[in-house]
């Protein structure tokens, strides 16, 4: 029996450092060769490799790969890969190994030597195999079991070799290929686990797709929805995740085509803003719950939804600080093997290896930790986004005040996606001191006590940045309150454009926003200028710290090595980091604490209790529809001002109630109240039924119209055709080139006033509404068609409960019931009839809008029964024909963006402003000439460290002397950069604001508000603050990067022939990847405008959405845009990581072959000092090429914003604003005297005539009246007058000079008008009266007397000084009228036009202003547009519209007797109900 034992085992070949300390037994089993060690592993093989051969053998039959590769993960297939490859490499040494044995010694024994690793070696192959190929057929729990012991058994006997590499410092092939078995063993049952939970479900399918077998471990469903789009991310397998494989068939799209936004996968559904919303609210409730005492807290809550994914990017970000660390520690012992003081002789490629792994991991965690980062900050974005805009669907008047419009789309397109930038920074927190207290012990390891005046520099920089990063913080507020204050001026102006050029007061407004982005820019100068200082602090603390370092190294007498010297220098750029990032870290810290305060604060505002007096059922009718009983109400909740007081209402279902009075008397309030929008002081207010509400302002959404008027409803093609006819939409749709298809404008900017009024009317016709509320919606309309939609409300609303506000009183004889309201209070309610008996204030009423036509002329009106239009006859004339599909554009064009690349032309275009070129190439010089510095600081050092002849001293004082000079060169290159930053700005700027206020109104009109506000706002700020330092970094990046790869191919220049084809694939990754990056990040800048697009829009219809009750399907629906703008920037910036995480690697390899030439090239031919010096550069070549590629690509992006802004810098301009040599006399016009010569108008070179050869002429001093129906082309011919519009063939000659001759502002200076929509402006109400503060404050106070504003200003504290709400929204409608009124009372001009300005007055005040504007325009020609006919029955002159032609023209009363005369049908049709 002794003699099989000495013939399996022999004697020990090996002897080991330190084996007498052991005990024989102990000896035994930790050696990696020991018989007892390896009669194990041959025994466990044996026995494993007998259960694959016989218990699995039915399965080994045939193998087919394609067949058996299909449906597997790549981790499945790599398992197998790699322990079947083992299992050669082991079964392949041993041969050799016997082979040797053999020839030497002439025996084959001892026989354990051999025998273990040719069983090992069949047993590891056998296994790879059948995981591979057979793995599928076999039970789960066997192949899990099976698994299991394989790992258990490889962790406990690969633990001797662990021992012998890491204690006795020994290494062989045998050892390594042990270590390895363990990573393929842990790998086998990893696949085994997970793998097969994926095919429990999975359906075999036929044929091999890489791409499926790669993300096959996330498909926990079995089923692949292709329909769905949703990214590949959702169903992608661990090392598809780990190496961003997931996202190359977008990429791979990308580089094919064009992408476009369906393009783009969806989100998983964890990523979608409605998961990140509902897990909020829950988690926010459930503090509630828990803490009812306190206030919940948001940030909490944040944390408690994520709290999970923070701890995981945390911990990809602490490995990374410990392998970035472990570069120093490597490098040091790689010098010390070049200078023959190696542990072992195969140390170097030990090194070699552990270096190329380090780096691997390095790259892995810190793409990892970015990555999971930005998918944290989408969800909080989304999240934060979603909660804001449920909160402003909901938000009180009081809270209004304090958050406006402005306020709240800042709050989500900075504040929300700001924080959604702050995970990346959170771990930042704290990995920067993690790494400096690393990085110091590194130091004080190597260099002893040295280290302490390193980290007492380190310690002075850091309390310099900290002032700096709090100055930097100080300015930035300041800059956006700056720039808060531009663009709320610019958004105002910009959204009343058409106002501005009517009344020529767009260079006043130019001005302005001029004026407030000269504050802007010495904020802007000031916080550019202290991140020059902090980039000079950041590159010069390298320098500040070797100075202390090597100085204290001098006179503490601390010896210079190559291994202390460059490991000092090398763990120097570890400490440089920190030290930029740790003032970044404040101030980013400080700006998410605003931000978080800010959105808290909106996010706790009160809100509207709109549902105590709102219930959904009337159960069969028996209580009535609406209850008010003695409620007192208040929009600033104050009993002292009280807006409604002691109101007693009750309507029965069914009922028809009119409700009248005069402007600001309360009616709108009234509205409000039952919608539950006022606060109510006292009493009590119940409706029951759903309620359709038509407001007094239209409120149209960005869409096609049949989306406007089904407003979310299913399509009913029939009751949809009844309400197109009735609302008399037919003919206008007809008139649209797609018809109910056509897309309307922000707030209807291509549709007339009273388009827009009849669109909202079928909105609400067509909801199966309960209650139908009415603020006064037939003022816009003209007398036929108010009256067809009025037959249409009392008759198809026959059972439906009614409430008008009206100032037309021939309407009020049709209701059941009037209600009289003034000064809050109902005077007087009942039947028509009995009111015009018993309340004199009626009675008033009625008279005042008798007074306005004159008995003599109501007389000749015939008598209107017949006029009265049946739904018979209404079906009759208008009939709806299917819409066909047209081949021209829409009005409302998509968002422009550029296509493919656009090369160097935006990079010119910024270059470009002024002497931006000569200051960027001085700063690229200044770059040069410090990197020239820094090679020769290390060169230096490097050759004479060991040169004795050099003294220490000298050596020192060279290489900081080399490095002060170096530093100013940063100084002088970072001030170059600020000077283009603010030159570069201003220009482009300038140009941008001069082309917005000189483009064409029908540029205004095709182009969504938000278009132009992106580009002011987010665009402009990327050039102002992103694109000066991002450009000098990616130039300066790719400078460092060139010079680390020369350093290195100096030194070694074998590495040249990895290099050079790195440098190809790095290009190449580089075109690769911009293909899709560029439009990715276009696709972003748009989606983005969405957003912004869709929560302006909601703000401003939000008493809309609120009295549909809709505010679940708008909530809906923004969700759908949050994520569709979410899914652009997350495969953005996972595009980034996928990049960087290549190049990276890259660098990984070229770093493995430099070391490796280093080793194989014979001992000396490098000195130490070089071979350290390589090593610091190659260590640290990842970071100039990522930073290089990154910030290239980074700049490319930004680029974008530069395109998008020069595309409305070269739009087309308007004509000039004044021509020198032909501006108009001063006193022009004198008589007032206007001739249209054969105008004919088309507003774009597709489109059909709108003005058809209209010629007459407009006598000085005469009253013209401008009569037609809907779409006759009224507001045509104003706004040709205007020249807001121009002629396509005519001319219009004012006093005999053709205005088409003269410049826009002379013309429009010279002309007065009062517009149909009321515009005032954020400011006073004097600054409102008169903007250009022409006038005195006596003037003032008799054009506010003449107005009927008097007892308006008295009431307010300030008086003229008293403050207009955004959009004048406290004060009513008619209100704001009368402040246009007086407008153009104080411009006092010779020609004035009223485009329907009374409309919205009450006729008992029209009557009053009709009078003042006869006074104080007597001997003026004024030109009224009007849809009440009383408005013009006393002009001189009637010009009467038919689809673009003159019908006719003469005298009213004439025209009233004349036999088919247009004139006369509208005012028979507009007094039919009176008469009645």
């Amino acid at each position: 029996m002794d003699d099989v034992w000495e013939a399996f085992c022999g004697k020990c070949e090996h002897s080991y450092v330190g084996q007498n300390h052991f005990s024989s037994g102990f000896m035994f089993f930790t050696c990696p060769s020991s018989c007892v060690k390896n009669f194990a592993v041959i025994s466990f093989d044996s026995l494993l490799l007998f259960v694959l051969l016989f218990i699995v053998k039915p399965s080994l039959g045939t193998l087919r790969i394609p067949a058996r590769l299909q449906g597997f993960s790549l981790s499945h297939i790599f398992s197998g890969i790699f322990n079947g490859g083992l299992g050669v490499v082991y079964f392949s040494y041993r041969v050799w190994i016997l082979r040797e044995n053999y020839q030497k010694f002439d025996t084959i024994l001892p026989l354990h030597q051999w025998m273990v690793l040719l069983i090992q070696g069949l047993t590891w192959l056998l296994l790879g195999s059948i995981v591979i190929h057979r793995g599928r057929q076999h039970p789960i729990s066997f192949l899990r079991l099976l698994g299991f012991l394989a790992c258990l058994f490889v962790g406990i006997l690969r633990f001797p070799s662990l021992v012998m590499v890491t204690v006795w410092k020994e290494v062989s092939i045998a050892v390594v290929l042990d270590i390895l078995s363990l990573p393929g063993s842990i790998l086998l049952l990893y696949c085994i686990y997970k793998v097969h939970k994926c095919e429990e479900t999975r359906e075999t399918t036929n044929g091999f797709s890489l791409h499926t077998t790669f993300i096959c471990e996330g498909n926990r469903s079995g089923k692949t929805d292709s329909g769905s789009n949703v990214t590949p991310y959702a169903k992608a397998g661990f090392l598809s995740r780990i190496s961003f494989w997931w996202l190359n068939p977008l990429l791979e799209k990308g580089k094919e085509k064009n992408l476009r936004e369906e393009d783009i996968p969806h989100l998983r559904k964890k990523d979608r803003a409605e998961s990140c919303y509902l897990t909020f609210m829950e988690k926010l409730n459930g503090q509630k719950r828990t803490r009812s005492s306190t206030t919940p807290s948001i940030l909490w809550t944040i944390i408690l939804c994520q709290w999970k994914d923070i701890l995981i990017s945390g911990f990809f970000a602490l490995l990374n600080i410990v392998m970035l660390t472990a570069g120093p520690l490597l490098l040091n012992a790689f010098i010390e093997v070049a200078e023959g003081k190696g542990a072992f002789i195969y140390e170097g490629y030990i090194l070699i290896i552990l270096l190329f792994l380090a780096k691997c991991l390095e790259s892995l965690s810190q793409r990892q930790w970015y990555f999971r980062s930005g998918i944290i900050g989408l969800q909080v974005r989304s999240m934060l986004s979603a909660a804001i805009y449920r909160k402003q669907l909901r938000l009180s008047n009081a809270a209004k005040k304090m958050h406006s419009t402005s306020n709240i789309m800042n709050y989500v397109t900075v504040d929300a996606y700001g924080l959604g930038e702050f995970p990346y920074w959170f771990h930042q927190t704290w990995t920067t001191g993690l790494q400096l207290c690393l990085s110091l012990a590194i130091l004080f390891h190597y260099v002893g006590l040295p280290t302490i005046a390193a980290l007492v520099v380190i310690t002075l920089t850091v309390l310099c940045s900290v002032p700096l990063a709090k100055l930097q913080n100080r300015f930035r507020v300041k800059l956006m309150l700056a720039q808060d204050e531009r663009l709320k001026a610019t958004s105002e102006a910009l959204g009343n454009m058409k106002v501005l050029k009517l009344y020529a007061w767009e260079t006043h407004f130019k001005n302005v926003t001029e004026r407030l982005r000269t504050e802007e820019y010495r904020w802007l100068s000031a916080v550019q200028l202290q991140k020059a200082y902090s980039t000079f602090l950041f590159w010069s603390s390298p320098v500040f710290v070797s100075t202390a370092t090597f100085g204290a190294c001098y006179f503490l007498g601390v010896p210079f090595y190559a291994s202390n010297v460059f490991t000092f220098l090398s763990t120097l750029r570890l400490v440089q980091d920190p030290i930029r990032t740790i003032p970044e870290v404040i101030s980013v810290v400080i700006q998410a604490k605003v931000s978080l305060t800010r959105i808290v604060r909106f996010l706790e505002a009160p809100e509207l209790q709109c549902g105590n007096s709102r219930k959904n059922h009337n159960i069969e009718g028996l209580k009535p529809s609406i209850t008010i009983k003695s409620a007192t109400l208040s929009w600033e909740n104050n009993p002292s001002k009280a807006t409604l007081r002691n109101i007693n209402l009750e309507v029965k279902p069914g009922e028809k109630v009119a409700i009248c009075g005069e402007v600001g008397s309360g009616k709108s309030t009234l509205f409000a109240a039952i919608l539950g929008e006022v606060p109510s002081i006292g009493g009590n207010i119940e409706v029951y039924g759903k309620i359709a509400y038509v407001s007094q302002m239209a409120w149209i959404q960005t869409g096609t119209i049949q989306e406007n008027i089904l407003f979310g409803t299913a399509m009913d093609k029939q009751r949809y055709q009844e309400v197109l006819d009735c609302c008399s939409l037919v003919q206008d749709l007809e008139m649209l080139p797609f018809g109910d298809f056509t897309e309307i404008g922000e707030r209807g900017v291509n549709l007339s006033g009273s388009q827009k009024q009849r669109i909202q009317l079928a909105r609400a016709l067509y909801q199966d509404a309960d209650i139908y509320l009415l603020d006064d919606p037939f003022s816009a309309i003209d007398a036929h068609t108010a009256t067809s939609l009025f037959n249409y409300v009392m008759e198809a609303l026959s059972g439906k409960v009614v409430l008008l506000v009206t100032h037309q009183v021939d309407f009020l004889p049709a209701f059941s019931s009037v209600l009289l309201i003034a000064d809050g209070e109902i005077l007087c309610a009942g039947p028509y009839h009995q009111l015009l008996v018993s309340s004199q204030e009626f009675q008033n009423l009625i008279n005042a809008h008798k007074h306005t036509v004159g008995p003599e002329r109501l007389a000749d009106v015939a008598s209107p029964r017949s006029q009265k239009i049946t739904t018979k006859e209404r079906k009759k004339l208008y009939t709806v024909r299917p819409f066909e599909a047209r081949t021209r554009d829409q009005l409302i064009k998509q968002e422009e963006r550029e296509v493919g690349d656009t090369g160097f032309r935006p990079y010119m275009q910024y270059m470009n402003q002024g002497k931006g070129l000569l200051y960027f190439t001085i700063a690229c010089l200044c770059h040069l000439a410090f990197l020239v510095g820094l090679i020769s600081q290390n060169a230096w050092i490097a050759s004479n460290v060991q040169n004795p002849l050099i003294s220490r001293l000298k050596l020192i004082m060279v290489y900081l002397i080399i490095g002060f000079v170096s530093i100013f060169f940063v100084l002088f290159r970072s001030l170059f950069i600020v000077v283009l930053c603010l030159q570069s700005s201003r220009s482009i700027f300038s140009q941008l604001l001069n082309s917005l206020f000189h483009a064409p109104m029908s540029f205004y009109d095709s182009t969504p508000l938000g278009r132009i506000l992106s580009r002011v706002s987010s665009d402009l700020s990327i050039v102002d603050l992103d694109i000066p330092f991002t450009s000098i970094f990616a130039f300066g990046t790719a400078m460092n990067f060139c010079a680390s790869l020369g350093v290195l191919a100096t030194l070694t220049w074998q590495v040249l022939f990895i290099a050079l084809p790195m440098l190809y694939l790095i290009l190449h990754l580089q075109r690769y990847y911009i293909a899709s990056a560029k439009v990715l990040m276009r696709i972003n800048g748009t989606t983005k405008s969405l957003v912004a697009n869709n929560l302006a829009e909601s703000i401003v219809g939000a008493m809309k959405i609120r009295a549909f009750e809709d505010e679940e399907r708008f909530f809906s629906k923004n969700l759908n845009i949050i994520d569709i703008n979410a899914s652009s920037f997350f495969h953005n910036f996972t595009a980034d990581e996928w990049l960087v995480q290549r190049l990276e690697m890259l660098s990984a390899i070229v770093l493995f072959f430099s070391t490796l030439t280093m080793i194989l090239l014979p001992e000396g031919t490098f000195s130490p000092g070089f071979i350290g010096m390589a090593l610091s550069y190659g260590l640290s070549l990842n970071t100039p090429a990522v930073y290089c590629i990154q910030n290239q690509c980074t700049l490319e992006n930004y680029m974008v914003s530069v395109e998008r802004l020069f595309q409305y810098i070269y739009i087309p301009r308007e004509a000039l604003g004044i021509i020198k040599e032909n501006r108009p006399p001063p006193s022009w016009p004198v008589v007032g005297k206007v001739e249209i010569c054969d105008l004919k108008i088309r507003y774009r070179p597709e489109t059909p005539l709108v003005l058809c050869g209209i010629s007459c002429t407009f006598e000085g001093g005469h009253n013209i009246g401008i009569v037609g129906r809907t779409g006759s082309g009224k507001t045509t011919l104003i706004s040709a007058l205007f020249r807001l519009v121009e002629p396509t063939d005519g001319k219009i000659i004012v006093d005999g000079l053709d205005i088409s001759k003269i410049g826009l502002h002379d013309l429009r200076s010279c002309i007065g008008i009062i517009p149909q929509d009321p515009t005032l402006f954020n400011g006073t109400l004097k600054y409102n009266l008169d903007p250009l503060s022409q006038h005195t404050d006596q003037e003032i106070w008799e054009v506010v007397e003449k107005c009927q504003l008097r007892e308006l200003v008295k009431e307010k504290e300030d008086g003229l000084d008293s403050l207009v709400l955004e959009d004048g929204s406290n004060l009513s409608m008619g209100q704001r009228q009368l402040i246009c009124l007086g407008r153009a009372l104080l411009k006092k001009s010779r020609i004035l036009v009223l485009d329907e300005a009374t409309a919205s007055i009450d006729n008992s005040t029209d009557s009053i202003i009709q009078k003042t504007i006869r006074t104080e325009f007597a001997g003026c020609t004024v030109i009224t547009v009007a849809h009440r006919i009383p408005t013009v029955m006393d002009c001189t002159m009637v010009l009467s519209i038919s689809d673009g032609k003159l019908v006719e023209y003469d005298e009213p009363m004439r025209l009233m007797k004349r036999e088919g005369s247009l004139f006369g049908k509208l005012v028979k049709e507009y007094w039919s109900h009176f008469q009645c």
